[in-house]
């Protein structure tokens, strides 16, 4: 009933001019959109189109949506990247201008990635648990282990290549391999022979894991 009661035409007018007036527009991965002053050929040159065609939208135009024409006036624009191959100076220099505030972030640390792996409700960890318990098995994982696939993921983003927090997926899907791969035969034997299957990962099974990583990048420093 309260639907019949609401004017569409009216709530999208005022969606858009809320849009148009405290719009904000994250545009992530712009350094793949970028390529070396001195190594631009021919095939390089759909990169810089892109870069062309982003410019009046930032610098303020009128965009053609479902919605009807949206002002992008006065919309604040953030773009991302990790520009390890390009530097944010082989952008369009229109582009540069229209992006003046550059902010450099420092990589993650320890703490952050076991906080990533902690305070979100929904974090990786509980997602394993959960992906487990449908095969009957319960998933304990320790709070030395946690920090003990931190420490893994924040040493192979020092010294091979820094993905951030994707790196935890990597090394958490190492020390779950065998763990997910037996768990649906584990599960049915305990259930056969009527108990629990609790499988406990702790630090000393994350360091027998995945703790060849970690020897492999300090070889790498060396070779």
């Amino acid at each position: 009933e309260m639907d019949k009661l609401l004017l569409t035409h009216n709530l999208t007018k005022e969606a858009v001019k809320i849009a148009e007036e405290e719009g904000i527009i994250f545009i992530d991965e712009v350094d793949k959109i970028v390529t070396p002053h001195d190594s631009r050929t021919g095939t390089e040159a759909s990169s810089e189109g892109v870069q062309q065609d982003l410019l009046p939208i930032i610098e303020g135009s009128l965009v053609n949506t479902k919605f009807g024409q949206v002002s992008t006036n006065h919309m604040l624009f953030v773009a991302s990247g990790a520009f390890h191959s390009v530097k944010p100076s082989d952008m369009l220099a229109e582009l540069q201008g229209r992006l003046p505030i550059r902010v450099e972030l420092s990589g993650l640390t320890k703490e952050d990635l076991y906080r990533i792996l902690t305070e979100p409700d929904n974090n990786m960890v509980v997602q394993q648990k959960a992906l487990l318990a449908t095969e009957g098995v319960t998933l304990d994982v320790t709070d030395c282990a946690v920090r003990e696939i931190a420490e893994v993921a924040y040493e192979v983003n020092r010294y091979i290549d820094n993905i951030g927090a994707r790196r935890l997926h990597t090394v958490l899907e190492r020390v779950l391999d065998e763990v997910s791969f037996d768990a649906s035969e584990e599960g049915r034997k305990a259930k056969e022979d009527g108990r629990e299957c609790v499988i406990t990962i702790d630090k000393q099974y994350v360091h027998d894991k995945v703790g060849h990583l970690v020897q492999q990048t300090d070889l790498s420093r060396f070779i």
